[in-house]
């Protein structure tokens, strides 16, 4: 089977899931999502585990039914075996089969023994798959999926059919796939749960085209036993091309977001691409009140960071916890005011950035998208911070995109790259004329072609000057601008010179007064109708 047929097959397993789901009441619920997901994963660790153990059991890989083969295993032999498995494997249990549930679909309370199972992986594998909270709380990988059916009538037979449908297909021969494949299947199983739904820490799902011209851009060269870290992860887009870039084996993963159906969703992201050793630094919480990756006091620095952090929303609640003594190094530039109204339009994306800032190692790099207003306003924090990148020379460049980059939001948004290596020229490049215009459901969005994704990428890591597109420019320029970071500020006018003839040039000004005049006299009519018309309001 090609891997395509497998995408395929996968896709299909998903939409069975889907359409199991919606039979039970359950289409379009605000728990849909969690039971895919957590039924997806248990599928894909389950096969995962079939294929470890018969790399390293030659016996279970010949045997025709490989969990039957397995509880053949004296309980001493097949613990042994288990510690030969990969960090990146859950540990099961025979009874944790699919098979073995598959098996046992005439029991009764059949619901009970299905969640019983992912519970009691979820219990098995804590110091693997569990993500904590700020707060030091462990999220467990697996809830009690019958319990979303709120029905307890229904809940034997939807667990019955969710195992019906996860033993038709086996994943075991997609474990050879590269990034591609999982970034597909991914975007495939959330592409219905991830969308931006408004309210604070809305989620938004970062475009393809973003991650890639950032981890293109950050990522030239080959580095070894590096931190990546985003401080706002929705559900990893950025991390996963990032991670891809770097070499998932040469980099560690730390992230913090304030969302739990993000950060499980990111858990999701991290096991299919063969990232699990970073799981426990994964973090759920408010990264701008309470930053949980530090050392000793300090924050934590890191070696690359990506971040697409929410643009503004109300963080009045806790704006005057941030104003205080100690966090005076971190937000240097300042922390918003309360507005007396629009609370919800509060800049919090200028926290972040000052964060984001403040945890990059000497010598790191970032890449963070921003509202396109960021590079030119003319004061306030946006300015101050404008000021650090350029004064401190820790700046790579900028990459306007084009307007609807993002289905969901209408803001225009440029992609800063900080680099604090670059001490040369910084590039400005304005992308905002690329792509296509399409269809999203009721939004437009604008969809870049590879050949201009990669025009964007190999333009600026080269410091190419295109004549209205890029210019590379020192940082004294930049500060000659007033700081503003905007591309077009810097491209050359252009002003068209023509030969012509003295008499062609007598003709073009005897036309340009016989315009003016024909003007100054239509403009002397106007005057004199509006006049009268004055005149006979008065004598009435």
């Amino acid at each position: 089977m090609t891997p395509r047929d497998f995408e395929s097959k996968t896709k299909e397993l998903i939409d069975r899931l889907k359409a199991t789901c919606a039979s039970y009441g359950l289409g379009n619920d605000g728990n849909e999502f969690k039971i895919i997901t957590q039924v997806f994963l248990y599928k894909f660790l389950n096969d995962k585990f079939a294929y470890e153990l018969k790399k390293i059991a030659p016996a279970i890989a010949k045997a025709d039914k490989w969990e039957e083969a397995v509880k053949q295993i004296p309980a001493d032999d097949y613990e042994m075996l288990l510690l030969q498995l990969g960090s990146k494997t859950a540990r099961l249990q025979p009874r944790h089969f699919i098979a073995t549930l598959f098996a046992r679909q005439s029991e009764a309370d059949y619901a009970k023994l299905f969640d019983d199972a992912l519970f009691d992986i979820a219990a098995t594998n804590t110091e693997i798959f569990a993500v904590k909270t700020a707060g030091g709380a462990k999220v467990r990988l697996f809830d009690r999926v019958s319990e979303y059916i709120s029905d307890t009538a229904l809940r034997d037979d939807f667990c019955r059919a969710v195992i019906n449908t996860l033993v038709e297909f086996s994943f075991e021969h997609i474990f050879t796939q590269k990034y591609d494949f999982y970034a597909t299947i991914f975007e495939y199983l959330i592409k219905d749960y991830n969308s931006n739904s408004g309210g604070k820490y809305a989620e938004y799902y970062t475009p393809h085209a973003v991650a890639k011209i950032m981890a293109a851009i950050l990522v030239r060269e080959e580095v070894q036993g590096v931190s990546a870290y985003d401080p706002s992860a929705g559900s990893g887009t950025l991390l996963m091309n990032l991670a891809h870039a770097i070499g998932e084996d040469r980099c560690t993963i730390y992230t913090q977001d304030i969302s739990q159906k993000s950060s499980n969703l990111l858990r999701l992201n991290l096991i299919l691409n063969g990232l699990v050793h970073s799981i426990q630094n994964v973090i759920q919480g408010n990264t701008i009140l309470l930053p949980y990756h530090k050392e000793g006091t300090a924050l934590k620095k890191f070696d690359y960071i990506v971040s697409n952090p929410p643009f503004k929303m109300d963080f009045s609640d806790y704006r005057d916890d941030l104003d205080t003594k100690a966090n005076q190094e971190r937000f240097f530039a300042g922390i918003p005011n309360v507005p007396k109204q629009a609370k919800a339009k509060m800049a919090i994306y200028q926290l972040f950035l000052q964060h984001i800032i403040a945890s990059l190692k000497p010598g790191g790099k970032a890449a963070v998208v921003v509202p396109t207003g960021f590079i030119t306003a003319q004061s306030g924090i946006d300015k101050k911070i404008r000021q650090k990148l350029v004064d401190d020379k820790m700046l790579a460049g900028v990459v306007s995109m084009p307007s609807n980059i993002f289905a969901t939001t209408g803001t225009n948004v440029s992609i800063l790259f900080i680099d604090d290596t670059n001490k040369g020229d910084v590039v400005l490049l304005d992308a905002s004329n690329l792509g296509e215009k399409v269809k999203d459901g009721k939004n437009q969005k604008t969809v870049l072609s590879d050949e201009e994704e990669n025009r964007i990428i190999d333009t600026f890591n080269a410091k190419q000057a295109v004549e209205d597109f890029s210019v590379a420019v020192s940082y004294d320029d930049i500060k000659a601008k007033n700081y503003s970071l905007s591309a077009g500020q810097y491209f050359d006018v252009k002003i068209e010179y023509v030969d012509i003839t003295p008499a062609e040039f007598q003709a073009k000004m005897k036309g340009y007064t016989e315009n003016l005049d024909s003007l100054f006299a239509e403009s002397k009519s106007i005057e004199s109708e509006i006049k009268k018309q004055l005149a006979g309001l008065r004598r009435v």
